[in-house]
């Protein structure tokens, strides 16, 4: 059960991180690029961790309850 239940949590931060980073690098790729690769990991890792922690996966979370209760419902 531990394992369905990482393997949840791992597909949710996929769902919201694959996203965010492509939209950011879209967005800030070309200002980014002049910048070293470890500068620009910095960069987007503290624009997107907290992104991703306090705004992406609640609301993921809260898709999922919202469509899983839905379907109780019925």
């Amino acid at each position: 059960m531990k394992t369905k239940v990482k393997l949840i949590a791992s597909l949710k931060i996929w769902v919201v991180i694959y996203p965010s980073i492509t939209l950011l690098l879209y967005l800030f790729g070309g200002l980014l690029s002049a910048l070293p690769l470890y500068q620009r990991t910095l960069f987007l890792t503290i624009a997107l961790v907290p992104f991703v922690v306090f705004i992406g996966l609640p609301i993921v979370n809260f898709l999922m309850h919202l469509f899983s209760t839905s379907d109780d419902k019925k």
